[in-house]
């Protein structure tokens, strides 16, 4: 079994690298600035057990909490650990546990989000991720010069497969494409706008016949979030039925849609109070999350997406210069996340200013002068929010 090159090899009597060293240390730092987060919660969750206020709270407010105290503090334990060992020079399942981490960290920050909104605890998870990723970069043991002549490697790959025609598909031949970080990343772009134009013109022709409503879900762009996630979701599930039975597909998609439809409308009701859609009352709908008819629109796409779309948006895709398209999709990914982080903040704003509480913060008042509620009610007019109908802590 050959080993896997991200994990490298303690070798006794070597040297320790004077990088290894610094992301040692500055690892050890993210997990100690951890702990105030830690601590923080573990008072306040002493506090409502000492004066019996948890019953006030949901069942799943109190597994939030414990989420978040168990996320944050595997985060800090192995932050610390795997700094102590990078400080000795021991690389060995490094990358495994720097990944538990990433997960840790994801599952932390969206308890957080859930329980109190955009927060200063919000920013320490962040510093930490920033410290992980830093470091998940270099615990790798190759050395500079050997890392540049694979990447070296990989774009001579690259023109050769763009030469040959097949760029982004999966060479295995399980798959119809390569689930890579680029093609994922385009896929969700795409479907996003696509998500746009399909609900726009559903809107103008069935909806409200001639009246236009903006359907976009982030701040900035002709973006809708679900689209791009849900053709995310479907690509990589899909990926190995492309040449599965129509009806299989159409199963695995309207599941897929369906459920991740419900979860995208629970979490902004529960997050911000915010409801996009409700199909209560109508046929076999899911508290008026889902319902059959858009699951049957679920499973179609998802045949389209598969039969039609994917093959077309690769070719699309690869159109972009073999040469420019790491470059280009790292400046886009870095827009689109500012896009989505500043969406949640306007989105936290707005449900902070409908609840009656004041800007007590710059990027606050940031928020209240830019995007007042009169924008933001332009800019989402399928949306509305209910402080009263949120389930966070506050």
């Amino acid at each position: 079994m050959q080993p896997d090159p991200g994990i490298g090899r303690d070798a006794p009597g070597a040297r320790t690298p004077l990088l290894l060293k610094v992301f040692g240390v500055l690892l050890i730092v993210g997990g100690a600035v951890l702990v105030p987060e830690v601590v923080a919660v573990l008072v306040q969750m002493g506090q409502v057990f000492v004066e019996g206020s948890y019953a006030d709270d949901s069942v799943l407010t109190i597994i939030l909490y414990v989420t978040l105290v168990v996320g944050v503090s595997y985060t800090v334990l192995c932050s610390v650990v795997l700094g102590v060992r990078l400080l000795l020079g021991k690389r060995r399942r490094a990358r495994l546990v720097a990944e538990s981490m990433a997960v840790a960290l994801v599952v932390a920050f969206l308890a957080d989000l859930l329980l109190f909104g955009v927060n200063p605890g919000l920013w320490f998870l962040g510093a930490s991720a920033l410290i992980l990723i830093t470091a998940h970069v270099f615990v790798d043991p190759s050395l500079s010069e050997e890392r540049e002549l694979q990447r070296k490697l990989r774009l001579m790959e690259t023109r050769e497969d763009a030469e040959e025609g097949i760029l982004g598909l999966d060479k295995t031949g399980k798959g119809y494409i390569e689930l890579d970080f680029f093609n994922l990343f385009w896929i969700f772009v795409i479907a996003s706008v696509a998500g746009v134009v399909i609900e726009s013109v559903y809107h103008v022709l069935v909806v409200d016949f001639g009246h236009y409503e903006d359907r976009a879900g982030l701040l900035w762009g002709p973006f809708s979030p679900i689209y791009g996630f849900g053709a995310v979701l479907m690509t990589m599930a899909l990926n190995r039925f492309h040449n599965a039975p129509v009806w299989v597909v159409f199963l695995v998609s309207a599941v897929i849609g369906g459920a991740f439809e419900y979860f995208v409308s629970w979490f902004m009701e529960y997050a911000f109070g915010a409801v996009a859609w409700d199909y209560t009352g109508t046929f076999l709908n899911i508290h008026g999350r889902t319902n059959f008819m858009f699951m049957c629109m679920w499973g179609v796409l998802g045949v389209v997406w598969v039969r039609l779309a994917l093959p077309a948006l690769l070719h699309t895709v690869n159109l972009i210069p073999w040469r420019w398209r790491y470059s280009v999709t790292v400046v886009c990914a870095v827009l689109m996340l500012l896009d989505g982080a500043m969406t949640l903040v306007a989105l936290d704003c707005w449900y902070s200013r409908l609840a009656g509480l004041p800007p007590d913060n710059a990027l606050e008042q940031f928020c209240a002068q830019h995007f007042d509620n009169q924008w933001m009610e332009n800019r989402f007019e399928s949306m509305s929010i209910n402080p009263d109908a949120a389930h966070r802590s506050s």
